[in-house]
């Protein structure tokens, strides 16, 4: 057996979103945010995974959003990529997401809370080991409770998870090894398969049940993650590089710092250049830092 790499967001979407996947969904909700406690009974998917739906990257949702229990929605994310200001986004659509509950004088007390749920195949916290954090309203000194706990940030950091199949211990272990680890399995480990709800999820990750246009999308999905990976390295090194050398052309005057800055933005310039045909222009603003109107002159130029 072929498994699709959970941790490809179209992937994470088809396993976890999927209008068969509710129940897949409570139980790892349940584990991740309630420490496996049967919190969560019903929940509804809020925009399920439909394939004609999920081609190419421009203006696709990748996120699972789902409303529980007590109105209470969970935005969930897969996040392969580190990129600029990430952290922001994140607060950004969640507090998007508990503003736009309300019509223009209705009540405050409609608000329900929102929980953001983010799982990154790149370390966010290094100050601590723990894999999975929350982070809430608090007064700053005396570190209590905001009167209300509305929004909360919630993150699983699969670099932090290290256990090994014979080290799983709880079904928290099971549904984070899951995800880290599925593509590299060639069969459902028994101790996993005893639980219905991660059986399931294998299931739907079972290559040999995507349709050939799927397989194409997934397969173009991992390419783009790659070439982001790729063209964020390269416009490190390049920066670096052409600063450096700006810095010596134009002498002790000007500063090597100066010149690191110019060569930087050519940099970016240069990778904006290349993804132009797979990105739009606000996610491609905020992955070069450029502004939406020099992406638009790109754009125009080429």
């Amino acid at each position: 057996m072929i498994f699709i790499n959970p941790k490809t967001d179209f992937a994470f979407k088809r396993i976890f979103g999927s209008e068969q996947s509710k129940d897949i969904l409570i139980s790892f909700l349940n584990s991740i945010l309630y420490n496996e406690e049967e919190v969560i009974e019903d929940l509804e998917i809020m925009n399920p995974y439909l394939a004609p739906k999920i081609r190419g990257v421009k203006d696709t949702y990748l996120d699972v959003r789902a409303r529980i229990k007590g109105d209470k929605t969970v935005i969930i994310e897969m996040q392969v990529l580190n990129v600029e200001s990430f952290e922001k986004r994140i607060l950004y659509n969640a507090a998007k997401a508990y503003s736009v509950q309300l019509q223009i004088g209705e009540d405050y007390s409609l608000l329900n809370p929102v929980i953001a749920l983010t799982i990154t195949d790149f370390e966010m916290f290094s100050q601590f080991d723990k894999v999975i954090s929350r982070f809430v309203l608090k007064e700053k000194d005396y570190l209590v409770d905001y009167l209300v706990h509305d929004i909360e940030l919630v993150f699983v950091e699969l670099p932090k998870f290290q256990n090994r199949l014979d080290e799983l211990k709880t079904i928290t272990d099971k549904w984070i090894y899951f995800i880290k680890n599925a593509k590299e399995l060639r069969a459902v480990p028994e101790e996993m398969g005893r639980i219905p709800q991660i059986n399931q999820a294998f299931a739907i990750a079972n290559q040999a049940t995507l349709s050939p246009e799927e397989l194409e999308d997934l397969e173009k999905r991992e390419i783009f993650i790659q070439d982001m990976r790729g063209a964020m390295s390269l416009a490190v090194r390049q920066g670096l590089e052409q600063g450096i050398q700006q810095g010596i052309q134009q002498g002790i005057e000007q500063g090597i710092e100066q010149g690191i800055e110019q060569g930087a933005k050519e940099a970016k310039v240069k990778m904006a250049k290349r993804l132009l045909s797979i990105m739009d222009d606000e996610t491609l603003s905020q992955m070069t830092e450029l502004s939406i109107e020099e992406i638009r002159s790109l754009r125009e130029e080429n």
